[in-house]
């Protein structure tokens, strides 16, 4: 229980002294009402301060969202630039490799043909080769008869020729002697010597 108050002796008590008191009352209400206004100034500049700080603080915050927002808009674009760059090189060099798969191929087809076209002129020049040898060795072989056909040829010839000459050398001779006597006889009928002609 809150203790009683005793109205009695304040009435009683003289005045200047229950003056005094409120007076002492009134200062250290003024002087508690000024305390609780620097009090009251201090929390509202703390309170303006940090709603400042709280707007700041949003702020930075709004701030730092949007740059956030716009890495991951950077990354996100740079992710699909990256993803279609990648795309299109694998593409790119799925398109090379098919193409230079296929010009192997046909590089492959062209020297199997070149090689058997090789082998069928080396064939053929093996085969040429040996038709010219043969060829060549037939020419040598006719030469070399006709060589010897000639050669017996020459000799009969020149046999029959020498003694064609031999024939035809005794028939001058015949008759050259008989033309000799002939005109001896001429020269004698005439008185001439031969000798001295």
């Amino acid at each position: 229980m809150p203790p009683k108050k005793k109205t009695k002796k304040t009435t009683k008590k003289k005045p200047e002294k229950s003056e005094n008191e409120l007076e002492a009352k009134y200062r250290r209400s003024i002087l508690d009402i000024a305390i609780m206004q620097d009090h009251i100034a201090f929390q509202s500049e703390s309170v303006i301060k940090a709603q400042s700080d709280r707007i700041d603080l949003r702020r930075r915050m709004r701030d730092t969202e949007q740059k956030l927002q716009h890495e991951r808009q950077d990354h996100r674009d740079v992710n699909c630039d990256l993803s279609r760059q990648y795309k299109t090189m694998q593409t790119e060099l799925t398109s090379k490799v098919e193409r230079l798969e296929k010009e192997v191929s046909k590089l492959k087809e062209e020297l199997a043909l070149c090689q058997e076209e090789l082998r069928k002129e080396r064939r053929q020049r093996e085969q040429l080769e040996e038709e010219k040898d043969t060829t060549i060795a037939d020419l040598q072989h006719k030469l070399d008869n006709m060589d010897a056909d000639y050669e017996k040829i020459l000799h009969n010839t020149l046999g029959s020729m020498t003694s064609q000459l031999s024939v035809a050398r005794q028939g001058w001779e015949d008759k050259s002697t008989i033309f000799h006597q002939n005109y001896k006889e001429l020269l004698s009928e005439f008185g001439l010597n031969a000798l001295d002609i």
